[in-house]
Formats: structure tokens, sequence, C-alpha cells
């Protein structure tokens, strides 16, 4: 995740504040924590319960909790505590109270990541889909219009063309969730033409006729798209580039997770951008923080959660109609 830790303190992200509200909107959603076991992951659960976005269900051993919550001065006495002996079985058991219908919507706490999905994908007890589980970023960049979704830069190392229809869907569904009236994704790689020599671009290519052919949908989509064209007017306008998304992508779609980190890091540190995280094709949204995330950054993950789970709701009740 990237590392926000030395952020200057006077940059201002109006677009996760603006999330949080619209997140509010909505129903409180059950989240099952896993392993808050440091100060700074039971703060943000405690937090966006007072936010009205999530009921915790804090997961973790129960003494290791109660002493992290009194050595912080944190309150906990208001939420159901589930007690298990280490992080692996935090995750385990997490993942139960997704399986019981218990919660919708999972959070990493101070476990590592692996652990938390390596729970998540088991075969004998995960809580896998058809689809594809993929990673997006949610990142607020000073000084640009839109929030911009980036995917994927955690989970999908080397992804397949059939991996990126549901890396790209998954994206396009989030955004539809957030709110975002015309999702517009660009298929990125270091060029605008379809090369031969670079795979990204022939797959980008396939992945824009597969949505011409209805097997993406939600979204318009381009691509291959470099950066700058992608994300800058200008730079469209310069290389006479002429599409509904060049220059105005909200969905940044990268040909691997090494691209992926490199561009998220890139805008933390060289442009101040701040990286809410949330990991999409499970049975329910999981989201994942990290320990140098600020405290918005951790409320925007969760506002994220909560617009996903009322998406799914709506969506449920619509099929039953």
């Amino acid at each position: 995740m990237p590392d926000t830790s030395k952020r200057p303190a006077t940059v201002v992200h109006e677009k996760y504040e603006r999330l949080v509200k619209l997140a509010q909107r909505q129903a409180t959603i059950k989240a099952a924590v896993a392993h808050p076991c440091d100060d700074v992951s039971l703060q943000g659960a405690v937090e966006a319960a007072r936010l009205h976005l999530i009921e915790p269900i804090l997961v973790g051993p129960l003494d290791r909790m109660r002493r992290v919550a009194d050595d912080a001065e944190i309150d906990i006495g208001a939420f159901e505590l589930v007690g298990s002996e280490h992080s692996h079985a935090s995750a385990a058991k997490a993942v139960e109270l997704v399986t019981a219908g218990r919660v919708e919507a999972l959070m990493k706490g101070s476990l590592h990541t692996d652990e938390l999905m390596g729970a998540v994908v088991s075969r004998q007890a995960g809580i896998r889909t058809a689809r594809r589980i993929s990673h997006c970023f949610i990142m607020d960049v000073p000084d640009h219009p839109d929030a911009l979704i980036i995917t994927d830069a955690a989970v999908n190392i080397a992804p397949t063309l059939d991996d990126k229809v549901d890396i790209v869907q998954n994206a396009i569904d989030l955004a539809h969730a957030m709110g975002v009236q015309e999702v517009r994704v660009a298929i990125l790689s270091a060029m605008e033409t379809v090369n031969s020599k670079v795979p990204s671009t022939i797959e980008a290519a396939a992945l824009c006729k597969m949505a011409d052919r209805g097997q993406i949908t939600g979204a318009l989509l381009d691509g291959p798209l470099a950066l700058d064209n992608a994300i800058s007017p200008a730079a469209a306008a310069i290389k006479k580039i002429t599409s509904p998304v060049a220059g105005r992508a909200n969905v940044l779609v990268v040909p691997d997770l090494e691209a992926g980190n490199m561009l998220a890091k890139s805008l933390s540190f060289l442009a101040n951008a701040d990286a809410a995280g949330i990991v999409l094709g499970a049975r329910v949204p999981i989201i994942l923080t990290s320990r140098a995330d600020s405290l918005l950054t951790r409320l925007a993950s969760c506002a994220v959660a909560v617009m996903v789970a009322a998406a799914r709701r709506q969506s449920a009740s619509a099929s039953i109609l």
C-alpha cells in the first residue's frame, strides 16, 4: 500500500470528504474487522462506527484487543468481540461471519494482507464467487477534478486477458456504486497504438472490442492509452486522439501489478494523493488499509464499502422484483 506517513498536513482531500458524506446517507453496514490489534486499526474501525458507516465486530485475541484499547484510550465497550488465538484464526473467523450472513463487509486490521486474503480465497471455507477477485485504489489526487480508480495494483500480479475482463468489470461496478454517472475506462499501456511487440496493447484493444460486444458492460472503454493521454485533455489533443475517454478517464486499468503499484506510489509521493483501497469479487467488499494510511483514507475505504454493499442490496431487491 502507498506510504502516506510523510504527507504535508495542509493537503485537503475534498473528494474523500464528499464520499464519506454520501455513504452516510446509506444504511450502516456490519463489518467484521480482522485482528484490530494495534491502535491505528482499532481507531479506524471505531471512528467509522462513530460516523455511522459501519457496525464493527472486532475479531482477535480478546486480551490483546482490550489492552490496545486501554493503552490508546479507545472505548470498545459498545462493540461485539469475537475471540481468536492469533492472526490466521482472526482472518478465518472473520470470514466465517460472512459465511454465516452476519456481516456485509470485511475490514483488515493489523494482520498481513496475505493472511486475510488466504482465508478469503480458501477453497474449503472461503468466500470467492465466479468473479475474479481484484483490488481497486480510489485515489484522491489534489487538483485533479475526479477521484481516480486504479486497478489492479495489489492482488493480481500478471493478469491474463480473461482475468482483466473481471478486473475491468469490478472497477466499473465500483464506480457506479460510488455514484459516478459516466464511467470512462482507460486501458493503459506505454503507448496509444496497437503493437504486436507490446502484449498489453493487444489486450487493451481486445478488451475494448469485448465491451463493444457486450462482454463488458456499464462503461465507455478506450485503449491502449498512455497515461498522459488518458488523463490529460491537452495530451490527447496533441496526439490527435478523439474519444469520450481520452483525456477524461476516471478508471485506469494497468497492465500488471508492478505498473499499478508504481503508478499509485508515484501519485502518493509526488502528487500528495491519498489511496483508499477495496477488494472486490468476493461475496462482500473487503476494506484493505495500510498502517500508513491517514484516518480520512481509512474512513474513505469504509465509505466505499458502504456504497458497494448498498448497490448490492439494491441489485438483489431489483432481481427479486
